[in-house]
């Protein structure tokens, strides 16, 4: 018998899929960088792109292994088999593309699901613990979470049978009450609901959503590990969702503040496009423009619950990615449609409650699940370590404090005090903090 090659069609898209996704993390860099005050800019920046370096390696060392391996716990988590991808070479192969670069698909998920906690915590958690926390996160909750939905044996797909196509369940709602649990270990910023805390640049807000909506399209057309009709559908879906996230927005805010903003404009597109994730390719068209559409509008509503509830997710993390990733998962029980699920059907066609019924336990316990375990990372590292930072740093910024250095130098420091050659030693004499 001949030995099995990779399809060079489908190994050719999950290239290009790879480093769509590869690029959404520093455009979410840009995204949350636009939304923050200019005294910590660099700081979200580097929150981003250390999540890479940190993430690859953890992934690497046994991250791949534990969520992909062969499953040891009863559909809980995989085995150590392939710890610094042994056994992989390049002529393995997962389906029809070598393991390598599946593996490296995969990885680029980790990554950007750990950068967007970030957002939850922005202008106030210490650099170090979050060094920390990322690689502990990773393995504790993303880990296991993409080996119940994805890995062999997971037992939220094969045993609980709830689908999920790119991710609302370890991406977007892993992310969303992650990002819940470490504001609430944090507190809210020093001004939360007092001052005004408007994105500093939206131009960089808006260039942000265009790259996150240009690389999700590999993350999820490329989740059909193939170039084929399944990565086409998905492809047009992503689109058509993020497309009528954004009009959703901005109906709600001409309705309820009377203009929409280029704010809203760039948040529901993401919106839209958290929704559609996981349902990409389980729903038809005219599923995928409602999807997008009710992530709009309940999103829009969904990131002021902060205020009223007293929790500072700083830059809608939860009332976004979770409340989006929720909306996406529940809506394959009522938009699945057999011809791209093979054989799972939604209320609408005909398939009654029963997937929405398995859809809805298992964004329960994923929700809970990853908050929990957060929580407790959290609260561990904030009682060895320190998470949050100083009251003086927070105030001066976490650029000058942590990393010495400014986004601007054009006569204003982040909190408003005019730059001068005594203000900018002083700001960086404040103990540095990591």
């Amino acid at each position: 018998m001949a030995a099995a090659h990779a399809n060079t069609g489908d190994t050719a898209w999950l290239l290009a899929a790879t480093a769509l996704v590869l690029l959404m993390t520093p455009g979410l860099a840009l995204f949350y960088g636009g939304m923050v005050r200019t005294k910590s800019v660099l700081n979200m920046l580097m929150m981003s792109f250390v999540s890479i370096a940190l993430v690859t390696v953890v992934w690497l060392a046994a991250g791949y292994s534990l969520a992909f391996g062969d499953d040891v716990a009863g559909g809980l988590i995989g085995g150590l088999d392939h710890a610094g991808m042994a056994g992989l070479g390049p002529d393995s192969l997962h389906g029809t593309v070598p393991t390598l670069l599946f593996a490296t698909f995969q990885l680029t998920f980790a990554v950007i699901t750990a950068a967007l906690i970030s957002g939850a915590i922005a202008d106030r958690a210490k650099f170090g613990a979050w060094l920390v926390f990322v690689p502990v996160w990773t393995l504790l909750v993303y880990v296991p979470v993409a080996h119940w939905v994805w890995g062999p044996g997971g037992w939220i797909l094969e045993r609980l049978g709830a689908l999920d196509f790119a991710g609302g369940l370890p991406v977007e709602i892993t992310s969303g009450a992650s990002g819940l649990a470490l504001c609430l270990v944090l507190g809210p910023r020093l001004g939360f609901k007092k001052d005004a805390m408007r994105p500093h640049n939206l131009p960089m807000v808006m260039l942000g959503a265009g790259l996150l909506w240009f690389g999700w399209f590999g993350f999820n057309a490329g989740s059909a590990l193939g170039a084929n009709g399944l990565a086409a559908a998905a492809f047009l879906n992503t689109l058509a969702a993020g497309c009528t996230g954004l009009l959703g927005w901005l109906f709600v805010e001409q309705k309820r503040d009377g203009h929409p903003t280029t704010l809203g404009a760039a948040s529901g597109a993401v919106a839209g496009l958290v929704a559609i994730t996981p349902s990409c390719g389980t729903v038809s068209l005219l599923g995928a423009l409602v999807v997008g559409l009710a992530a709009g509008v309940v999103c829009s509503y969904a990131v002021g619950w902060k205020f009223k509830l007293n929790y500072d997710d700083s830059l809608d993390v939860v009332g976004v990615h979770l409340v989006g990733g929720v909306i996406g998962t529940l809506l394959i029980g009522v938009f699945a449609v057999d011809g791209m699920t093979g054989g799972a059907q939604g209320l609408l066609y005909g398939g009654g409650l029963a997937q929405l019924g398995r859809q809805l336990v298992a964004v329960a316990v994923v929700a809970v699940y990853a908050f929990t375990v957060t929580y407790g990372i959290g609260r561990l590292l904030d009682a060895v370590i320190g998470l949050r930072a100083d009251e003086d740093h927070e105030h001066t910024g976490l650029d000058l404090t942590v990393h010495a250095e400014t986004a601007y130098d054009h006569g204003v420091l982040g909190h408003g005090a005019p730059v001068s050659a005594h203000s900018v030693v002083s700001a960086q004499k404040v103990k540095p903090q990591a």
